[in-house]
């Protein structure tokens, strides 16, 4: 989304409401409704960072429904401001209750935390409108307005108020201008509107909407700004439209992606639920999730079916199928996979081989080493050109406390090891296979550590009572 700042005066400034209050019945969920997940991040992440673009002075949420809840998870941002509404009377209602953590003056946007793709492109009209005075809302056109205030307009196209669905009449129903609910007033008007609000209507609540009418009555110029896209202002009220929004999210990413030069298999078959940053001729296969924050380099390669959170990815690296990918950093022209699992503090050099059912954690691996089939390598520093034999074990746990093994340059561990840390593997050293190793091996040498081998004459292999 593209940043927008608003010039603002001491008279104008900004000022930002988000109503978050409403429980979600729909949801079917304990959670509150804006603390739903879409594209990794809460609802109301989406709309918080939409004001972020908007330079406001003032931000206050108004919660009610797990309002604990919502105020935790959003503690980190300690400019917010928050307000209770208890009980929830309606929208005019929960604006009235953030009155009293606003300036006196400037003027005053009214945002939702469940609608939460509405860009600051399309707001920003609307702050410059009442920053000259008057009363500025975002409608949409729809196809079927069903459920949606309708936007009542004179014989000359002046806007004269609003009327929500269940209260118009079967003419009014037929418009198809409908409100959004967003709009942008100067704050003193807003607080005169806000006390002349009355709930004499089929919901026995106070509508925001209604201060179009007092607008007019006051002879206050009323600015309607149509948004583009629909799903900008698509609200989330059950699970269906939740993902509606996250496939809107998702294509919108990949077109992004696609018009950065990123190849993708499939763009209705990628998730990407934080920031995604890719090079040139990078290619991404299908069902692949990227989580937090992920870096592919030029030329990178992701397999199906990856997760990859948190990672940088050097240039040229494969990632195979089914790999699970997490606060890793990976060097140039790398090979991980299939089914390869990297653990936080992963560290893999230019020419790392992580092959099929390998998990490194807490590890670096340096340039050339080789861990390719079923192994285990847990705080271990490993240096350059190492081979890592199937099967090996870096036994790093001793029930209490974590140790650390360091296999040093050239080094070979056989197939079957396990290596009881804290142990040094000696530069060029070779570990034979089956060995279970617990003291420091010498650097160029072959070290065996095996039960001498038994045959048992006269032994038969038990059987079954019949």
């Amino acid at each position: 989304m593209r940043g927008m700042t608003i010039a603002q005066t001491p008279s104008s400034a900004l000022s930002v409401v988000v109503l978050a209050a409403g429980k979600g019945t729909r949801m079917r969920s304990d959670a509150p409704k804006v603390l739903q997940p879409l594209a990794g991040k809460p609802l109301l992440g989406h709309v918080l960072d939409t004001v972020h673009h908007l330079s406001a002075e003032r931000v206050v949420v108004v919660t009610g429904f797990g309002a604990q809840r919502v105020q935790e998870a959003f503690a980190h941002q300690a400019h917010l401001r928050f307000a209770l509404q208890e009980p929830q009377l309606g929208t005019g209602h929960a604006v009235q209750q953030a009155l009293p953590d606003l300036p006196g003056d400037g003027v005053c946007l009214v945002l939702y935390g469940d609608v939460p793709l509405a860009p600051a492109a399309s707001l920003a009209p609307l702050v410059a409108q009442a920053q000259t005075g008057a009363l500025a809302l975002l409608t949409v056109e729809l196809d079927d307005p069903t459920g949606y205030g309708r936007i009542l307009r004179s014989a000359d196209g002046a806007v004269q108020g609003i009327v929500e669905h269940k209260d118009a009449t079967p003419a009014q129903r037929a418009v198809r201008e409908c409100n959004t609910g967003i709009l942008c007033a100067p704050l003193p008007a807003l607080r005169r509107w806000l006390g002349q609000l009355r709930n004499d209507n089929a919901q026995g609540e106070y509508y925001l909407t209604d201060v179009v009418a007092l607008a007019v009555a006051d002879g206050v110029p009323v600015r309607a700004s149509t948004v583009a896209d629909a799903d900008d202002v698509l609200g989330v009220n059950d699970r269906s439209q939740l993902a509606h929004l996250e496939r809107v999210v998702q294509l919108r990413t990949a077109r992004r992606l696609l018009d950065a030069g990123v190849t993708l298999a499939d763009p209705s078959r990628i998730d990407v639920r934080g920031a995604l940053h890719c090079g040139r001729d990078v290619f991404i296969d299908v069902g692949c999730v990227f989580e937090g924050e992920v870096h592919l380099a030029d030329g990178a390669r992701v397999g199906p079916y990856a997760v990859l959170r948190d990672v940088r990815v050097g240039a040229g690296t494969v990632v195979h199928p089914f790999c699970h990918l997490d606060g890793a950093s990976i060097g140039a022209g790398a090979i991980i996979g299939p089914f390869a699992r990297l653990r936080p503090a992963t560290a893999l050099a230019d020419g790392v081989h992580i092959g099929n059912f390998v998990e490194v954690k807490n590890g670096t691996l340096g340039p050339g080493s080789k861990a390719n089939h079923l192994s285990y390598v847990g705080d271990a520093t490993v240096g350059s050109r190492v081979n890592i034999g199937a099967g090996t074990i870096v036994a790093n746990y001793d029930g209490a406390n974590k140790h650390r093994t360091v296999i040093e340059d050239d080094a070979h561990t056989g197939s079957n090891s396990v290596l009881v840390a804290p142990i040094t593997i000696g530069a060029g050293a070779t570990v034979g296979a089956g060995s279970t190793v617990s003291k420091n091996v010498p650097a160029g040498k072959l070290t065996v550590a095996r039960a001498k081998a038994v045959t048992l004459d006269g032994w038969s292999r038990p059987v079954k009572k019949k």
